[in-house]
């Protein structure tokens, strides 16, 4: 009973890692639709480390700022289902209001229930097409 009980939490701990890398992905949408650079940075801390990524994310963030509520209509995470360290890249696709929608590449690191659990996020893109994969 005692090792079920532990293998329910690791696997309850794993399956909600791609939750927690949404919502992130969600704040660094959001700040970006505000024109925060700052506030992108501080949801990607290893970007915010590389002079020549931070630069990207503020000239990004600059040409995507724009009123109105972000919305994700799709997002494809990096790993599905980490039980070590992993690192992938996601996809997702969002919109502000009634423009077209905005489709973006996010590295993400994802620790599993063997490696503390938990998420950060690497990058962003700057948009690609609406239907081209992510590399």
């Amino acid at each position: 009973m005692f090792v079920f009980a532990v293998v329910c939490v690791l696997l309850a701990i794993a399956l909600s890692g791609a939750g927690n890398e949404r919502a992130g992905v969600l704040d660094v949408l959001k700040a970006q639709a505000r024109g925060d650079a700052n506030g992108v940075l501080a949801e990607l801390p290893a970007c915010r480390a590389e002079p020549g990524c931070a630069a990207g994310v503020r000239a990004l963030t600059a040409r995507l700022k724009a009123p109105g509520k972000v919305e994700i209509l799709i997002y494809e995470p990096s790993v599905h289902l980490a039980l070590t360290r992993r690192v992938g890249t996601g996809r997702v696709a969002w919109r502000i209001g009634d423009r077209l929608p905005t489709v973006q590449c996010v590295r993400a690191r994802r620790e599993g229930p063997l490696t503390g659990g938990g998420v950060q996020l690497l990058s962003i893109s700057a948009p690609i097409g609406r239907q081209a994969p992510c590399p």
